[in-house]
């Protein structure tokens, strides 16, 4: 598989209610956040653009929560609580997905890197690229 080619990989929460499915590639560029909603949660972020997300199941089992700008759609499965991806504010075309929420994250070389989303402002702009659809 080259560098360019994705295969669509499932995931969802932990009870089975919601269920979606992500085109990624073998290799995956991925970050680590440190806000005060990603820390707390341990939410591995994998962005992908639109077209590379499918959400399977469960769109009545979610619930939507806002907070700071309001911008970012946190999504939450109503019966176990897991957050398995969202609604970025720093890529709001795309989705972020958590890569502990796939069904085999051992598949994939994640390539994990910090962002420093405690200052969020002052490095949102180098993930724009991560919800472009690939050329």
């Amino acid at each position: 598989m080259s560098a360019r080619e994705r295969v669509w990989r499932g995931g969802g929460c932990h009870c089975g209610a919601v269920r979606f499915e992500a085109a990624l590639p073998d290799r995956v560029e991925a970050q680590s956040c440190n806000c005060s909603i990603c820390a707390k949660t341990g939410f591995v972020h994998m962005i992908v653009p639109e077209s590379q997300f499918r959400l399977l199941k469960g769109a009545e089992a979610l619930s939507r929560y806002r907070f700071n700008t309001g911008v970012a759609e946190h999504l939450f499965c109503k019966v176990c609580g897991v957050k398995a991806f969202y609604r970025p504010r720093s890529n709001p075309d795309g989705w972020s997905v958590n890569a502990r929420c796939l069904d085999e994250p051992e598949a994939l070389h994640l390539h994990l890197e910090a962002f420093d989303g405690r200052h969020w402002e002052a490095h949102a702009a180098s993930l724009a690229h991560l919800s472009k659809e690939v050329q």
